[in-house]
C-alpha cells in the first residue's frame, strides 16, 4: 500500500476512481483508520462522492467500532444534504462522544440548519461527560455569524474563555470571523489585537471584516500589515483588499493591487480577478475593468455579473443589455443579481419595452417571487412612469419589501403625482408597514412639491420620534420643504441642526430666500454659512444669480457670474445667462443683454430671447424689441406672446400706428 498510495500522492489530477480504489485498498489491507482517513481527505478535496465511496467508506468504519460507525454515518447523510437521517442515526448512537457531537453539529452547520445546532450545542452541555473542543467552537462560531448573530456569538466567546480555549488560535480566529461577519468589527479588531499569535486566517477574517463594513482603509492598513509579517496572503485577502479599495474607491491603490496580484499565482484565479472588476466598477473606471474581463481565460456568473453592474453603475447602460445578452449566449444562468443590473439600466434608459422583455425571462426562470427582484422589477417601472404595471406586482409581491413600497412612492413624486404618492403613504401606515428614511425623504419631498406644510409637519414629528433626523438626507430634504412651504426661519433652523452640511441644504436654503423675494438674505447665506472646504456647484450659482436678478445686484451678479468660470471651472449654460441678460435688463443694460446673447457659445433658445424682449418694455428699446421678436418667431412661429410683447414695447414708446 506504500507503493499505492506514493503514486495516488503523485497524480496530477484524482477523479472518484482513483479516490475509491485507495481507500478499498487500505480496506483490503485491515488498515481501516487509514481507509477513513482518505475518506475524510476526499471530502475535503471537493470530489463528488459516489455510491462505491460510501459503500467502502462504511465497511471500513464497521472495523472501528459503533462510535466510528456512527460518526461516519453523520458525515455521510451530512454531505449528502439528509439532515434528518443524519439526526436519526445521531439517536441511535448508545455511547456518544465528542467526535459523534461535533459531526452532527457540523453537519447542520453545512446545511444552514443553524439553530439546530446551536439547539445541539446546548443538549450536549446539559448531558454532562462530554468535553467541548476545539472544532466544536469553530462550528458553533460558524452558525453564529451565519445568523448575525453577535449577542449570542459573545456568549460563547465567554464559554470558550472559562473552558481555556480563549488564547486557542483556530477558536480565536473563528471568534474573530463571527464578530466581524456580525457586523460588530470593533469586537473582532478587540479580538485581533488580544491574540498572541497571528495566521492568515485571522488576518484574512479581519481584513474581509473591514472591507464589508466598508471601512476600506483599515482594511488596506491591515493588509499592508500582513505583507510586512511575511505570512503570505492567498485569494481570500486579495479578494478582501480589492473590495477594501472599492468602499473607499482609491483607484491608484487598487492599481498597485492590481500590479502586486499579477506577480503572484493568483493573477488569473477566477474569485480575486472578479474582486478586481467590482473594484475598478465601484472605482469609476470603467475601461480597466473591461479590460481585465476581456483578459479573462475563464469567466463564471460572478464574472459577468462583475461587468454587467460596472457598466450600469457608470451610466453606460447602452453596454448593458448587450453584455446580458452575450452572458446568455455563453450559456451562463443570470441569478438575482444579473437581473437586477440589468432592470436598474433599463430603468435608467426608460426602456420600459426592454424592461418588459427581461420581466418575460425572470417569470420563465421562475425568479419573480425573490423580493429583490421584486423591488428591482418595481423600481424599473415606476422609473418608466409605467405605475399600474407597478403597483401589479408590488400587491402580488408576499413579502412586499420596502424598497417596493419606496420606489412607488417616488416614482409618483417624479411623475409629479405628488397627491397620490401621499395617498399611497398613507396606505402603507394603514398597513402597518413602517416607513424608513428613504420614505420619509420621500414623503418630504412631495410636501415640498404641494407646499402642504401641515403634513410636513407631521412627518417631522415622526422622524423625530424614529431619531432619524441625523440622516443626511432627510435632513436636507427638511429643510427644502420647508423653504417651498415659505417657513424660512424653520428652513434655516433645520440648516443649523444639520450635522454634515452640504450643498444640497445650502441650495435649497437660498432658493428659498432667492423665491420669496429676499435676495439679500439669500446672498447673505451664501457668504457666511457656506461649509468649509465645500466648493459651490451650478445649482448655488444660479440661486444666487436669480437672488442678484430678483434685488437688481448687478455688480454682484456680474460677480458671481465671472466667478464661476474663472475659479470653479464651471462654464455657464444657457439658464445663466438668462439669469445674467434680466439682471442686465432690470439694470437699464439691454444693448449690454443683446450682446451677451451674441456672444453666447451656443445658439440662444427662444426662452432667453422671450426675456430680452419682456425687458425691452421696462427700457423702451424698440430697435432690441423687434429683434427679439424676430428671434422667437423665427425659431417658435406659432408662439403669440411674442406678438403682445412687441405691441406692449410699442405702446411704451408711444408708436401706436404702426400696423
Amino acid at each position: 500500500m506504500g507503493i499505492a498510495r506514493k503514486i495516488f500522492d503523485e497524480m496530477p489530477v484524482r477523479d472518484v476512481v482513483s479516490w475509491n480504489s485507495i481507500i478499498s485498498g487500505f480496506l483490503q489491507n485491515g488498515e481501516h483508520g487509514k481507509a477513513m482517513a482518505v475518506f475524510s481527505e476526499m471530502g475535503r478535496s471537493g470530489v463528488k462522492l459516489d455510491r462505491t465511496t460510501f459503500a467502502v467508506a462504511l465497511k471500513a468504519s464497521a472495523g472501528l467500532g459503533d462510535c466510528y460507525v456512527g460518526s461516519a454515518l453523520l458525515d455521510m447523510y451530512g454531505k449528502c444534504n439528509r439532515v434528518d437521517d443524519s439526526l436519526r442515526v445521531f439517536r441511535e448512537i448508545p455511547e456518544k462522544n465528542w467526535v459523534s457531537w461535533s459531526a452532527m453539529i457540523a453537519t447542520c452547520t453545512q446545511n444552514d440548519r443553524l439553530f439546530m445546532g446551536l439547539e445541539l450545542f446546548n443538549e450536549m452541555q446539559n448531558t454532562g461527560g462530554v468535553g467541548v473542543s476545539q472544532s466544536i467552537y469553530a462550528t458553533i462560531f460558524r452558525s453564529c455569524a451565519g445568523l448575525s448573530a453577535s449577542d449570542l456569538g459573545a456568549q460563547f466567546h465567554c464559554h470558550a474563555i472559562k473552558t481555556d480555549f480563549g488564547s486557542d488560535v483556530i477558536v480565536g480566529t473563528a471568534t474573530l470571523d463571527m464578530y466581524a461577519k456580525s457586523g460588530s468589527i470593533g469586537d473582532a479588531h478587540k479580538i485581533f489585537n488580544s491574540m498572541r499569535k497571528h495566521n492568515l486566517r485571522s488576518y484574512n477574517a479581519i481584513i474581509v471584516g473591514y472591507a464589508r463594513c466598508g471601512e476600506g482603509l483599515e482594511a488596506m492598513l491591515l493588509f499592508r500589515c500582513l505583507l510586512k509579517s511575511n505570512l503570505g496572503f492567498d485569494e481570500i485577502t486579495l479578494s478582501g483588499a480589492f473590495c477594501g479599495c472599492a468602499s473607499i474607491k482609491e483607484t491608484f491603490l487598487g492599481l498597485q493591487l492590481h500590479a502586486l496580484t499579477m506577480k503572484t499565482v493568483f493573477g488569473t484565479n477566477v474569485c480575486v480577478v472578479n474582486a478586481m472588476i467590482d473594484m475598478y466598477g465601484k472605482c469609476g473606471a470603467l475601461f480597466e475593468a473591461t479590460s481585465v474581463f476581456n483578459e479573462m481565460i475563464y469567466r463564471d456568473a460572478v464574472s459577468w455579473n462583475a461587468i454587467i453592474a460596472a457598466n450600469e453603475q457608470n451610466g453606460s447602460e447602452d453596454n448593458t443589455l448587450p453584455l446580458f445578452s452575450l452572458m446568455l449566449q455563453f450559456g451562463m444562468d443570470p441569478d438575482e443579481f444579473t437581473y437586477g443590473s440589468v432592470l436598474k439600466a433599463c430603468a435608467g434608459q426608460q426602456s420600459v419595452g426592454s424592461g418588459k422583455e427581461i420581466h418575460g425571462r425572470i417569470i420563465k426562470s421562475r425568479l419573480g417571487l425573490e423580493p429583490f427582484i421584486g423591488g428591482a422589477l418595481v423600481h424599473m417601472y415606476c422609473k418608466c412612469g409605467a405605475m399600474k404595471e407597478a403597483k401589479k406586482i408590488h400587491d402580488r409581491s408576499d413579502p412586499q419589501p420596502m424598497v417596493s413600497w419606496n420606489a412607488i412612492i417616488s416614482g409618483f413624486s417624479l411623475l409629479q403625482q405628488s397627491e397620490e404618492a401621499q395617498s399611497f403613504f398613507l396606505y402603507m401606515l394603514e398597513g402597518g408597514v413602517k416607513p424608513d428614511n428613504f420614505t420619509y425623504a420621500a414623503i418630504l419631498d412631495t410636501c415640498a412639491n404641494l407646499a402642504t406644510v401641515g403634513l410636513g409637519m407631521q412627518t417631522h414629528a415622526q422622524v423625530i420620534k424614529q431619531q432619524l433626523q441625523s440622516d443626511v438626507y432627510i435632513s436636507s430634504t427638511l429643510v427644502d420643504m420647508y423653504s417651498n412651504c415659505g417657513k424660512l426661519q424653520d428652513s434655516e433652523l433645520m440648516y443649523e441642526k444639520e450635522p454634515k452640511k452640504d450643498l444640497v441644504a445650502l441650495n435649497s436654503l437660498i432658493c428659498g430666500y432667492s423665491q420669496h423675494g429676499l435676495g439679500e438674505k439669500a446672498l447673505m447665506v451664501f457668504e457666511e454659512k457656506r461649509p468649509e472646504k465645500v466648493n459651490p456647484n451650478r445649482t448655488t450659482f444660479l440661486s444666487d444669480l436669480q437672488a442678484c436678478a430678483h434685488k437688481g445686484l448687478l455688480g454682484t451678479g456680474m460677480c458671481y457670474f465671472h466667478t464661476m468660470q474663472q475659479e470653479h471651472r464651471l462654464e455657464p449654460e444657457i439658464e445663466y445667462y438668462s439669469c445674467m441678460v434680466d439682471l442686465l435688463g432690470r439694470s437699464g443694460k439691454t444693448e449690454e443683454a443683446l450682446g451677451l446673447i451674441e456672444g453666447m457659445p451656443f445658439e440662444a433658445d427662444a426662452v432667453i430671447w422671450r426675456t430680452l424682449l419682456s425687458i425691452c418694455k421696462t427700457d423702451g428699446n424698440v430697435e432690441i424689441a423687434e429683434k427679439a421678436a424676430s428671434c422667437i418667431l423665427q425659431l417658435e412661429p406659432d408662439d403669440s406672446s411674442a406678438y403682445i410683447l412687441l405691441c406692449n414695447s410699442y405702446a411704451d414708446a408711444g408708436m401706436w400706428g404702426l400696423k
